[in-house]
């Protein structure tokens, strides 16, 4: 059980445990008036509970392939103050149409698409894109956003640009942030934020370091998750 200032999370069944990743694009992403938000690949549910902490309104949906990560996303969310806003279903996100059109996705999507797949079935489909490939997840965008609608993810910021190669044209990107383990280091994991808009403009571009180089966390992370972590 993993404890945040407001909420806990269990992740005995979720193939993916609580990571940084997660904690990332929840404190990151701007949900400031979104009315519906689908976290796809919702995993224990923590970035559908994130953004229902921090938008005291919208009405949050997360979805996943595998059955237990659901199970345990609805159990940590009953224990929420936020419960009756979330849900989670079962689902494929490469065919999911609920007849809602949403204000947000957020996805933290499986990433690797070269390596050897683990040897834990649950666990390959949470970790490699072959069930939910990229080109899948801005097809779901196209397909269930609303009009002006944002997408937002976190890769590893060497797959960032080949997501970008398969939103072209279709996903305009609008908000990026490279995300650096230590000073000094370069990035490991690149944030972004897609607009479905047929007006192309020049995103906000910013960076992002976790680690002090003598130790420590930064001033900045501490400020993007100081309404989360215990000990900020």
């Amino acid at each position: 059980m993993f404890r945040f200032k407001q909420f806990e999370i269990r992740d005995e069944l979720s193939a993916m445990k609580i990571g940084t990743d997660g904690v990332l694009l929840g404190a990151w992403v701007d949900v400031a008036g979104d009315e519906r938000i689908l976290d796809i690949g919702t995993g224990t549910g923590l970035v559908a509970i994130m953004c229902a902490q921090r938008n005291a309104n919208a009405v949050i949906k997360g979805i996943d392939i595998v059955a237990d990560a659901v199970v345990e996303a609805r159990y940590n969310a009953k224990r929420t103050p936020w419960h009756s806003r979330l849900s989670f279903e079962h689902a494929d996100a490469s065919n999911y149409d609920d007849g809602t059109k949403y204000d947000h996705i957020v996805s933290n999507p499986p990433f690797f698409l070269t390596t050897l797949h683990s040897p834990d079935a649950s666990r390959a489909i949470a970790r490699h894109a072959t069930t939910l490939t990229y080109k899948a997840l801005v097809a779901a965008a196209e397909r269930i956003l609303k009009p002006y609608g944002h997408l937002s993810v976190i890769l590893p910021t060497e797959c960032a640009a080949q997501f970008r190669r398969v939103a072209f044209e279709r996903l305009w990107l609008s908000r990026i942030t490279d995300v650096v383990t230590a000073s000094g280091e370069a990035p490991k994991r690149t944030l972004m934020e897609f607009t479905l808009t047929s007006e192309p403009t020049m995103p906000r571009s910013s960076s992002l370091t976790i680690h002090n180089p003598g130790g420590g966390y930064t001033e900045e992370y501490r400020q993007l998750t100081k309404e989360f972590y215990l000990n900020f």
